[in-house]
């Protein structure tokens, strides 16, 4: 039993370890996959999540139907569809969208030096994942197709819906990261206060 307990004990001081590992997990996700959009490929590979979208269809000149006529798999190569995406604003969207993500991870690498800035970049992100999430809503093609084989459709998820639901675990994520960077920032606002509410919760937890 002592050495179970032991091993729990040791298992407890990785807090902070885990805590530094889920920001910099998260800084690498949105750096690399918002880096991803200054390519055709992930561009033509977002458009039916936008075109489906309520909040972001009208970015698209056709966000309707058509785009099924025009998708390319990865690493295909069609001018013909490109030139539909290019006519759609399909880049054009990724590219900003992607600005936008990369600017995201690296609000939240602030966190040794703002650690107030890394907490507002971690309730973007949030936001941003909650979005991401409805379109397991939105989005026909996050579950199984229904091409002749009876299992299809919810909950079966597609490629593109495993992609999806992921975020949620980015949510939860961001959530952790701006509660431990907003309280960073307040211990280096007010040392004082927040260590007497530190050793309060302490003796709330010991009794």
């Amino acid at each position: 039993m002592n050495r179970m307990k032991t091993l729990f004990v040791g298992a407890a001081k990785f807090d902070r370890v885990g805590m530094n590992l889920t920001r910099i997990g998260l800084v690498i996700v949105l750096v690399w996959i918002g880096g991803l959009k200054a390519f055709r490929y992930e561009d033509e590979g977002i458009v039916p999540f936008v075109a489906n979208s309520p909040l972001m269809s009208f970015f698209y000149q056709q966000p309707e139907g058509e785009y099924r006529l025009h998708r390319n798999r990865e690493g295909e190569l069609s001018p013909t569809n490109q030139q539909w995406h290019q006519q759609n604003g399909a880049y054009l969207f990724a590219y900003g969208l992607g600005s936008v993500i990369v600017c995201l991870g690296l609000l939240i690498a602030t966190y040794p030096w703002l650690p107030q800035v890394s907490a507002v970049g971690s309730f973007l992100v949030f936001g941003m994942s909650l979005v991401t999430l409805s379109f397991l809503i939105t989005t026909p093609e996050c579950w199984v197709p229904a091409h002749g084989s009876p299992e299809h459709g919810f909950p079966l998820l597609s490629g593109a819906g495993c992609l999806v639901v992921k975020d949620a675990i980015m949510a939860g994520a961001a959530l952790v990261t701006m509660a431990d960077a907003a309280k960073t920032y307040l211990r280096q606002a007010d040392p004082i206060t927040m260590a007497t509410n530190s050793e309060s919760q302490q003796r709330a937890i010991a009794q």
